[in-house]
């Protein structure tokens, strides 16, 4: 009897076990998937706020779109007639302007190449009160890809904002839509060439980039100069003989 006892009372701590056993396994599929089901909706609750974001983000006022923008690259020295003022993208040299801020105007041409690389071009009358010109450079942090610069041309209003195929306009810097354009298309990738750099290349204003294609331009003269002087001698030489 006592032996019997012994094996029903083994019997029963087994099932135990095993009832034990499997509860704890099916509590553990339980939380297991509540982890995966709570990822889940995380996840998605994400999604929804990235997507509802960049919609909120990209619905700026007075954003205006371009197409058909041409991107070729041309010889340095070789003069576009943009369409927009200041240019929103379009032919461009084959060099880029440096990002950054400068006290200068600079060269549309290498600008629109700084622009086919994902950077935004501040340009500003200036004739602006001396604070917004400051607020404006102070937008500039080292690495952005950002060109702040004055623009001598027309333009629309005091500020014109530029990034590839788009524009905006503003009457002051801190307009709410100028900071929200700037961060939504700064490093934009729907350009040309996204990723590029935007230093290593060009850093003179435009009236130091004309005197340098001036002299350049005189070089080339005085050495066709000098070619044709040749040819004359010669011609002179051979009428002589």
């Amino acid at each position: 009897m006592a032996k019997k006892k012994t094996a029903e009372e083994r019997r029963r701590k087994a099932a135990e076990l095993k009832a034990q056993r499997i509860k704890e396994e099916r509590r553990k599929r339980m939380w297991k998937i509540a982890g995966i089901s709570t990822a889940a909706a995380l996840v998605v609750g994400l999604l929804v706020f990235a997507v509802v974001m960049e919609l909120r983000s990209r619905n700026i006022a007075g954003v205006e779109e371009f197409e058909g923008v041409t991107n070729n690259h041309l010889d340095m020295g070789e003069r576009v007639d943009y369409e927009q003022s200041p240019p929103a993208g379009g032919d461009h040299w084959s060099s880029w302007q440096n990002c950054g801020v400068y006290p200068e105007p600079v060269t549309p041409e290498l600008a629109v190449h700084s622009l086919e690389h994902g950077a935004v071009w501040i340009n500003y009358d200036p004739e602006l009160p001396e604070e917004e010109i400051q607020a404006l450079n102070d937008m500039y942090n080292a690495g952005d890809y950002l060109l702040v610069t004055p623009y001598e041309g027309e333009m629309e209003a005091p500020i014109v904002a530029s990034s590839w195929a788009r524009q905006i306009t503003a009457e002051s810097a801190d307009d709410e839509n100028l900071q929200r354009y700037v961060q939504l298309y700064e490093r934009g990738q729907d350009v040309p060439e996204p990723g590029a750099a935007c230093s290593g290349q060009i850093s003179e204003t435009a009236p130091q980039i004309e005197e340098q294609l001036g002299q350049a331009g005189g070089e080339q003269g005085e050495e066709n100069g000098g070619a044709d002087e040749e040819a004359e001698d010669e011609g002179s030489d051979e009428e002589t003989e």
